[in-house]
């Protein structure tokens, strides 16, 4: 049997996969808290400079008037040191941006299981010599190596979730686990309001990372990743153990040796989708989407942030309103006439038009209808469509190359991170071309989306063979690709 019949026998979502994804779930939460830390550790207080009365060789004295405890208070990061706390918060993108690149390939070589129990295991030791930083430059290098551990391991517990269950499955794994990381950024704004010296909140909020690692040991490896290597045996293994532990009796589950005898499965790597000539043009729209997705959701948040109120308040609030988001992508990915490809298109046209909305409203409205209001509206959008994303870009690559094909997505979202705090300041052209840019940005990866193919009730490809010979995979269905894939059958006669 292939692998979709052996999990009808082991059972698609079972009491031992319940147990498994929710703890893989619930990592997103300690993984949030490490996100958000530069947030609040990072906070500037009110201060102003005294100067020594009677004394001009004495130098001014900074005094603090918020009662705050932060990197900045204890090292003084202000005037010409205020950029250090941008810095940190740069390098930990820095890390994930790396970590994407260098885990996705590397867990789809030597399997999910061991770089996500390593990769935890380190942003769990880092974390704490954040806590303990003696300096701001042993600080900074803490961040950008929690930063490196967080970016990969996120991928492969994302992926992890979804291979543990049938594919009828994987869009509400999927839709969790973002969930859960929106619910990390809430919690951690309420643990930051009962927490207030620094060093303490960062203590506290890694420590929940050694009980998810503790907890992580007991997961077995990817079925699906060990089938799609040729190690049928052991995938047959972790399949009777899971359906045992489900309660299910599977003496005589048995695999199809197929992929055993196809070597060249083995190994596949990012080089693959510059080569294979469906995954080429896939990645590329992929990729565009993913950009847009992240320079639209960040600058968005920046554009929002910048409202006044209580700062731990603030960060709750701009977790909490990703979550009506979660349930539209369960109910519109799973309808026949929507879809996986319909829905994020829409997701982000939605978002594009909202940030239309804002060059229409006049600031400091004070209503409904204000700026602020379409801008938390546009995130909830391009949070629904990032979601779908995921969700979707792990069903569109095959097995043996899916961690390499959503760590290069991902790269190119970190880009889009990077960029989106310079487009504000592209208000000295005119005061509506930021929301010009995420319009633009939204609708254009929409229409780019609608090019993809759908992947609702379809198979999964396992590996490149796979999806080169079945129609249902292509891209872009074009003239192009025909000639291509013609050409290539050609020079093997």
């Amino acid at each position: 049997m292939d692998l979709e019949e052996a999990f009808q026998v082991v059972g698609e979502f079972g009491p031992y996969q319940k147990r498994a994804v929710a703890v893989l779930v619930f990592t997103q939460v300690y993984m949030a808290c490490q996100s958000m830390l530069i947030v609040l550790v990072g906070s500037t207080p009110e201060y102003h400079i005294q100067p020594q009365d009677g004394d001009s060789s004495s130098l001014p004295q900074v005094v603090f008037t918020e009662d705050i405890d932060s990197i900045v208070t204890e090292w003084f990061l202000i005037k010409q040191q205020a950029y250090k706390v941008s810095l940190a918060g740069s390098l930990f993108f820095a890390g994930l941006l790396f970590g994407n690149v260098f885990f996705g390939p590397l867990s789809d070589k030597i399997g999910r299981r061991p770089v996500y129990l390593t990769g935890l295991f380190f942003e769990v030791i880092f974390g704490y010599v954040t806590a303990f930083a003696p300096s701001y430059e042993v600080f900074a290098v803490s961040r950008l190596l929690v930063g490196l551990m967080n970016g990969g391991i996120g991928l492969v517990s994302f992926v992890l979730t979804q291979e543990y269950v049938g594919k009828s499955y994987w869009a509400m794994t999927g839709t969790l686990t973002s969930m859960s990381f929106a619910v990390g950024i809430a919690l951690f704004g309420a643990l930051g309001y009962f927490i207030r010296p620094w060093r303490s909140l960062a203590l506290v909020a890694n420590s929940s990372g050694v009980l998810f690692f503790l907890l992580s040991v007991t997961l077995p490896e990817s079925p699906r990743w060990l089938f799609s290597q040729g190690q049928t045996d052991r995938a047959e293994e972790v399949l009777r153990y899971m359906a045992l532990r489900n309660g299910n009796a599977s003496k005589n589950l048995t695999l199809r040796r197929a992929a055993a005898k196809d070597g060249r499965n083995r190994g596949a790597g990012v080089l693959q989708l510059l080569i294979h000539p469906v995954l080429r043009l896939r990645t590329m729209v992929l990729m565009y989407v993913w950009y847009a997705c992240s320079l639209v959701y960040y600058g968005l948040t920046l554009g929002a942030t910048e409202t006044s109120g209580n700062r731990y308040v603030n960060v709750a609030m701009y977790g909490l309103v990703e979550l009506p988001a979660y349930p539209l992508c369960i109910y519109f990915i799973n309808k026949h006439w929507a879809g996986r490809r319909k829905s994020m298109a829409s997701f982000l046209c939605l978002a594009g038009c909202a940030c239309l909305c804002t060059m229409f409203i006049p600031e400091n409205t004070g209503t409904l209808l204000s700026v602020t209001s379409f801008a938390l509206l546009g995130k909830l959008m391009v949070s629904a469509a990032f979601n779908i994303a995921y969700v979707y870009t792990s069903e569109l690559y095959p097995t043996v190359i899916r961690n390499a094909g959503l760590g290069v997505c991902s790269m190119s979202c970190r880009v889009g991170g990077i960029l989106a705090p310079f487009v504000p300041s592209m208000r000295a052209l005119h005061t509506s071309m930021p929301f010009t840019v995420f319009c633009l940005s939204g609708f254009s990866a929409g229409c780019l989306g609608l090019l993809l193919p759908e992947t609702l009730n379809r198979p999964a490809a396992d590996t490149l063979e796979e999806l080169s010979s079945n129609t249902q995979y292509r891209v872009l269905e074009s003239k192009a690709l025909l000639y291509e894939d013609d050409k290539l059958k050609s020079n093997h006669k």
